[in-house]
């Protein structure tokens, strides 16, 4: 199952070693072996020189300790044909008179190729010249071990016949300079590089190390799986943690725990198909030219897995930490401090309905006075009662304008309504679009014609997910001179609400409180017999949860449809059944795709994260593209 979504499921071994005595750390590899292939790993990695340990300095050059290396490999390889797993393990390889330090990776009885460690360190601590030879110095392209011709290159790639995968190897001090293999075999194709290393442990090492791997993800688009010596290396000198990580471009990170003594697997899904998408999108990824020639080595993957292990965020679009949080709101608010300086600190119009968005924006219009040094009664903040508006929403928009000390103004907009209704022989009680797009342009109108008055601009209020969805009023809350929420989707309002209102006291923590309590609506049809909201969005489009949750893997990753599906069964299999989730998503497409004409017209506003529908930025779509494609899928999950 997992493979047509595009996952493989990876794994960095740390396997527990006696020092030169291949005979029993094989035994030991051969064990976890066994365990990873328990667990659905497709492709494994040990450390470093694994079969002999790292630390076996000039009994690298014993023949009786080569002779137990070859030993072991027969071993491995009579061991692969009775195991789908691919597997790379580490091992010093004689060749034409000079040692190398080498990676062989093994499948279904045969060593498939064979990876030598291409920069040598022989500094401070590492003396490895004294030992082995730079794979860049080899003559050839092959040679023959256990009775098989087998590919060797520091250049080799991987390729899997039966799979759009392609996997590369780098070994240990290859990471740590700047023309890494990777940097190039990641060009030729690869998307999983698998580091075997011999890492040890100073102060601060670890952070460093960290940092390396996950920018050679990010920076190769590429996942990126990292499997380190481990403590029982000899500590005559230095010691070994046995660091293991595995890395993805799109920050997926995780480690396991340092300092065991026992062997130790990390696993996890790595998702292939989004790589691919990432390397798609962003051009300049493969707009640089080279010359090298890279061999290939196949092999195939018999996939054994339906499960899976990794865990996505209900709520992809959050930061997750308060410094984040206030990136976010200080890109929202230099951006409009940017457009209001440019205009001379023209005045900002803005209106307030009471709602979760115009409550942000405001939020925005009062930070944008203080990084200007303006007064705060140089945001007029408007309300606008109609016939929707809740008691509950009016006062909390007037509390909330005037305990910030911003111009309050309130204009109703029932009766401008009630003539244009009789002008356009709109029957009384008929509560259909005209009803509702008739309030939302009309409050339109008055935010433009006060901001003609004084000479300032209207700051608009919609946020990502009503874009995404076309939950707006075409040139009604559809239009403003400058949005501050356009790339803020509904899940990260509240959130940005609720860390601003942590931070208040008094009446405006109460008042933020309860907005981010209400439930979310336009107010535009008549409240029910208690005088509370009858007209909730989600009820219309769906949960927002969802809906941003599609919106995120549909756009940043081009996930298709199935996938989508899938990801959000998995993730909220405890929040909603398969065809509420079913639902929501066929109201996604369908309103994603016909709701673009309202995109292509937005007017300017700021990209704060890695998802926007500007058509002058990250989103250029025809106005009339056909949705029956992807509808088609979602009939047939």
């Amino acid at each position: 199952m997992l493979k047509e979504y595009g996952y493989i499921r990876v794994a960095a071994l740390v396997n527990e070693i006696h020092l030169c005595d291949p005979a029993w750390n094989v035994k030991e590899i051969i064990k976890n072996l066994d365990l990873a292939e328990k667990k659905g790993v497709d492709i494994i990695t040990t450390p470093e020189l694994s079969l002999t340990g790292y630390t076996a300095q000039d009994m690298f050059l014993n023949d009786d300790l080569y002779t137990g290396v070859l030993n072991a490999l027969k071993e491995l390889k009579e061991y692969s044909k009775t195991t789908p797993l691919v597997f790379i393990v580490g091992a010093p390889i004689r060749i034409k008179n000079s040692l190398y330090n080498c990676a062989l990776s093994f499948y279904n009885g045969s060593i498939i190729g064979i990876t030598p460690k291409t920069f040598i360190p022989n500094y401070n601590e590492f003396y490895e010249a004294r030992w082995f030879k730079s794979g860049s110095n080899l003559t050839v392209n092959s040679i023959e071990l256990l009775g098989e011709n087998v590919l060797i290159s520091n250049k080799l790639c991987y390729k899997c016949k039966n799979y759009d995968l392609t996997y590369a190897i780098d070994i240990c001090e290859d990471l740590w300079v700047s023309n890494t293999p990777s940097n190039f075999t990641t060009l030729n194709g690869a998307t999983i590089i698998f580091n075997l290393s011999s890492s040890n442990e100073t102060i601060g090492k670890v952070s460093y190390r960290r940092n390396l791997v996950r920018m050679q993800a990010s920076k190769t688009l590429a996942a990126y799986v990292y499997a380190s010596s481990g403590i029982s290396e000899s500590t005559s000198d230095i010691l070994f943690s046995g660091h293991a990580m595995i890395a993805e471009p799109d920050g997926t990170f995780i480690e396991n725990e340092r300092f065991k003594f026992e062997s130790n697997l990390l696993i996890q899904d790595v998702d292939i198909q989004r790589i691919k998408n990432d390397r798609n999108k962003t051009n300049s990824y493969a707009g640089v030219s080279f010359d090298y020639t890279y061999p290939e080595a196949y092999f195939e993957l018999s996939i054994h897995n339906n499960t899976l292990l990794r865990k996505y965020n209900k709520k992809p679009f959050l930061a997750h930490t308060k410094e984040g949080l206030e990136e976010i709101l200080n890109i929202q608010s230099y951006a409009l401090a940017k457009r209001v300086k440019y205009l001379g600190n023209s005045k900002m119009i803005i209106g307030i309905s009471g709602g979760a968005d115009s409550t942000l924006a405001f939020l925005i219009t009062m930070r944008v006075c203080n990084i200007l040094n303006l007064p705060k009664s140089n945001v007029i903040a408007i309300t606008m009662p109609g016939f929707g508006t809740s008691g509950r929403t009016y006062n909390n928009s007037k509390t909330l304008i005037t305990s910030y000390g911003a111009d309050f103004r309130e204009i109703s907009i029932k009766d401008a309504c009630i003539q244009h209704f009789k002008d356009i022989n709109h029957k009384d009680g008929v509560y259909d679009i005209t009803y509702e797009n008739t309030q939302a342009r009309e409050r339109t109108q008055i935010l433009f014609d006060v901001a003609n008055q004084e000479g300032g601009i209207v700051v608009g209020t919609g946020d990502l997910s009503e874009l995404a969805l076309g939950w707006a009023t075409y040139n009604g809350d559809h239009m403003s001179n400058y949005g501050v929420n356009c790339s803020i989707p509904k899940t990260l309002v509240t959130t940005l609400i609720g860390h601003i209102r942590d931070e208040e006291e008094g009446v405006i923590k109460e008042t933020l409180t309860d907005i981010l309590n209400t439930p979310i609506s336009p107010e535009l049809l008549p409240l029910d017999e208690n005088g509370n909201i009858s007209q909730e969005t989600e009820k219309n489009v769906g949960p927002y949860i969802l809906n941003d949750f599609f919106l995120y893997h549909f756009l940043r990753y081009g996930a298709p449809v199935k996938k989508i599906y899938f990801l959000a069964k998995e993730t909220f299999k405890d929040d909603f059944k398969p065809n509420e989730i079913k639902a929501t998503l066929k109201v996604f497409i369908k309103r994603f795709f016909t709701q673009q004409f309202k995109r292509n017209c937005v007017p300017d506003g700021i990209k704060v994260g890695s998802v926007a529908v500007s058509p002058r930025g990250d989103l250029r779509m025809s106005s009339d593209t056909y949705s029956k494609l992807y509808l088609d899928e979602v009939e047939k999950l």
